[in-house]
């Protein structure tokens, strides 16, 4: 049965590769760019169309699609099938913000069907919480990694240098929102504190309440696609409905005791931004760890990394060897105490997680060469008792 959303987003988008309505939104709006057209080149040629995945549901997608790879070519909603391109590696799974080349009335009959995924050049991945030690890829094709902290409760400056670390890592540049600043009459040494955990990262004091610092931030986000991240109870649901200029997303009451809310953002949406650019709103996180960030980790932390090519020996590990550089730091003040665990806390988890995937892989691939092999054998058997029952 055909859905309603399915129907419509028929009807619209045979409509928009016939139009040429100059209102709609075209792909350009949505980032597309030469770059992207000649990455599905190849796809236009096997006449599949260009869309962009705005949210992902099981085994399906929803997405905006053109009739051409041009630019200005107006965009409609439609709904497609992402299991030709599921596969055995969970961050090679379609995600809010991927471009996808799709075959939209399939010869089988059927509804809009991915084909391909075209390269990422930027994604945001987290390790899963599960055994298997997987990365999961919150967002792709993102230019701004957007961190959200709240002002409301203590500022706990490992979890923001853990969602940095990340950032670097996506390839996307990391920007921070302290929000609810109306809750704080001086927010000038949280600031402060805040670029320190983060150097290189632009940090915006805004509040949805008086609007403060939101113009800013807009135009910060203006012309790209950024993601939101953050906790629970940060306030990212009132602060996208702030620059949204609309209620588009529900949210929740933060619990008193300890600043945490309910999660009120239940998926990731690609969402247009009324002064122009994308913004993916994602589902509020409780746990966050880290995937592939030794290069986050380098930038986020590039003092202390300065401060070990002065240590006396080039494979120091800044425990009590002696002529420690960052340890020297340390006792001086130079560098805090709080700042070098962090760093030390991080670099561990990395190791460890690095270390259970390695296992993974090394376990996967003993499977697949255990499975070839029983195959092998199965099939030599059949091929022998062939042989044996012609003699006969």
């Amino acid at each position: 049965m055909t859905s309603a959303f399915e129907s419509a987003a028929s009807s619209e988008f045979s409509a928009s590769s016939e139009s040429s309505d100059s209102s709609a939104p075209t792909l350009a709006a949505y980032g597309w760019d030469a770059d992207w057209a000649d990455a599905f080149a190849p796809h236009a040629a096997a006449g599949l169309v260009p869309a962009r995945v705005v949210r992902v549901d099981r085994g399906r997608c929803e997405a905006v699609a053109a009739g051409s790879a041009d630019a200005d070519a107006p965009v409609a909603p439609l709904r497609a099938d992402t299991a030709p391109v599921l596969g055995a590696d969970p961050t090679a799974a379609p995600c809010t913000g991927d471009w996808a080349a799709v075959e939209t009335a399939p010869a089988t009959g059927g509804g809009p069907v991915v084909r391909a995924l075209l390269p990422r050049r930027t994604r945001f991945t987290r390790s899963t919480s599960s055994a298997r030690s997987e990365g999961q890829v919150l967002a792709a094709n993102i230019d701004l990694a957007v961190i959200a902290v709240s002002l409301a409760v203590e500022l706990d400056l490992g979890r923001l240098e853990r969602f940095l670390s990340l950032a670097w890592s996506s390839g996307a540049q990391p920007l921070v929102v302290l929000t609810k600043t109306d809750l704080v009459p001086d927010i000038t040494h949280l600031v402060s504190d805040v670029a320190e955990a983060g150097p290189g990262a632009e940090v915006f004091p805004v509040s949805a309440f008086d609007g403060h610092g939101l113009d800013a931030l807009a135009a910060a986000l203006s012309g790209r696609t950024s993601a939101l991240l953050g906790q629970s109870g940060v306030g990212k649901s009132t602060l996208v409905n702030a620059l949204l200029g609309a209620e588009e997303q529900e949210s929740g009451e933060v619990r008193g005791s300890d600043g945490k809310g309910r999660h009120t953002t239940t998926t990731r949406d690609l969402l247009p931004l009324p002064s122009g650019g994308l913004l993916i709103d994602t589902p509020g996180l409780r746990g966050v760890g880290l995937w592939e960030a030794n290069d986050g980790l380098t930038q986020v932390f590039a003092e202390i990394e300065e401060l070990a090519t002065r240590c006396r020996f080039h494979n120091c590990e800044h425990h009590a060897e002696p002529g420690c550089a960052v340890l020297a730091a340390v006792e001086d003040g130079t560098l805090s105490h709080r700042r070098f665990e962090s760093y030390r806390k991080l670099l561990r988890e990395s190791a460890w997680i690095a270390s259970r995937t390695d296992a993974r892989l090394r376990a996967e691939l003993g499977r697949e060469w255990r499975r070839r092999e029983a195959a092998g054998r199965e099939m030599y058997e059949r091929k022998r008792g062939g042989k044996h029952r012609k003699a006969f």
